[in-house]
This record gives C-alpha cells, sequence and structure tokens, in this order.
C-alpha cells in the first residue's frame, strides 16, 4: 500500500516540490514555516461577508 500512497502524493503546497513524509503535506521544514508564518500574519483569510461589530452587543 505504501507504494501506491506516494505516487498520488500532492506537491508541496509553497513551491510545488514533492512533499515528504516528515514534514507532510509540506517538503520541508522551511516551506512549513513559510505556511505557518502566513497563517500567523493573516495573509491567508477565509472568504465570508464582513461583519459589523455594533451588531454583536
Amino acid at each position: 500500500m505504501p507504494a501506491e500512497s506516494s505516487a498520488k502524493a500532492r506537491p508541496c503546497p509553497i513551491c510545488n516540490k514533492p512533499s515528504v513524509e516528515a514534514s507532510k503535506p509540506f517538503c520541508s521544514e522551511r516551506c512549513r514555516d513559510v505556511d505557518l508564518n502566513r497563517w500567523l500574519s493573516n495573509s491567508y483569510s477565509i472568504p465570508g461577508k464582513p461583519t459589523d461589530d455594533e451588531d454583536a452587543d
């Protein structure tokens, strides 16, 4: 079974190199850290309707 799953492995979402088991789904710790930084700096966002903070009360 492992041979089948490696054949269907997705590329690294940051640099498109083949992913490695130790850093899945990334190819390296560097790409993993780049992705984490993007989340922490709000570079990624989930689309949705804008909310009005005044309506929250």
